[in-house]
């Protein structure tokens, strides 16, 4: 246990965690049995407020020692450049050693090509794999949530690939009593979860809790953009707008982030903590549904790509 407990609401139990406290303990004793399964984890860090949650939780761990693995980010060549600087302040600030693997260069090299509707999210897949395979990693921390899309519901904290990087759920095995089973094949690894959990809710009460610092992109600011598929794109090199896609400035901030074109942003005052969680508290639409364009490609389109190496 990494805190003290705290009295839950509505129990006189003084030993009792609070909800938070509960998933804190489930994550921090994740990170413990994959650093004592396997031999060359990853953790998967974008600068997204979920990895970087991922990444304090696994700075708790095992402190006051150093964080026993490496991370990895796969660079579309259209992330936020907010979010790029994050990243790198976080990983020199706690002298982390960072893996990028660049979508732009498999592109270069022609293993890649460019998509039409110049999306690269769905791109990502190849280089990730690549990556998994040179590095010889074992075990790849993601910050996947069940609550964010019904095809990561399906998904098991410890999510066994085949040698393909592929997900077979048929191949998911049960996780009774917090017990976690890595034992894999030569060729395949295991993606783990820690916060299958958590709710986006959860996420937001958690940061407020921990006074984690984000990028500014989560909170309200004014913002060039532009209508696309009913939500609000940022202009960029990856081709936006279009001819007819007229910018305007407006008051967004994003509840998610990844490739700028297929990551919308929504019309928010929200610009503290407290405001973004009354916000979130009052929506009926997980943040993947609201504003990633790349899971309405197709009513299983997260799915497919997932049992084609994705996260």
């Amino acid at each position: 246990m990494t805190t003290a407990a705290t009295v839950d609401e509505g129990t006189d139990n003084p030993y009792a965690l609070s909800h938070l406290d509960a998933l804190e303990s489930e994550a921090v004793h994740i990170f413990r049995e994959v650093a004592g399964e396997f031999e060359r984890p990853v953790i998967l860090f974008s600068g997204g407020k979920d990895s970087i949650v991922m990444l304090h939780l696994a700075l708790k761990a095992f402190a006051p020692a150093p964080v026993p693995f490496s991370l990895l980010h796969v660079d579309t060549g259209h992330n936020f450049p907010e979010v790029l600087d994050f990243r790198d302040r976080t990983v020199a600030e706690h002298g982390l050693r960072l893996h990028v693997a660049s979508v732009q260069e498999f592109i270069d090299s022609g293993e890649l090509r460019e998509r039409p509707d110049g999306t690269r999210n769905p791109l990502q897949t190849v280089p990730l794999l690549d990556a998994i395979v040179k590095n010889r990693f074992d075990a790849v921390f993601g910050g996947g949530r069940r609550d964010e899309e019904k095809a990561r519901a399906k998904e098991r904290v410890f999510s066994l690939r085949d040698e393909f990087g592929g997900w077979d759920p048929r191949r998911q095995r049960p996780e009774l009593w917090q017990l976690y089973n890595g034992r894999h094949s030569p060729g395949e690894h295991v993606r783990v979860f820690p916060l299958s959990n958590w709710t986006e809710l959860d996420v937001w009460q958690y940061i407020a809790r921990e006074k984690i610092e984000l990028p500014a992109i989560y909170y309200a600011h004014e913002r060039e953009v532009f209508a696309r598929s009913g939500m609000w794109l940022a202009p960029g090199e990856w081709g936006g707008p279009r001819d007819g896609e007229r910018t305007e400035t407006r008051r967004v901030r994003y509840r998610t982030v990844g490739d700028m074109s297929c990551t919308g942003a929504v019309d928010s005052d929200a610009d503290t903590i407290e405001a973004v969680i009354a916000e979130i508290a009052a929506s009926r639409l997980t943040e993947r549904g609201a504003t990633r364009a790349d899971d309405k490609l197709s009513e299983a389109a997260m799915e497919d790509r997932k049992r084609e190496g994705y996260f």
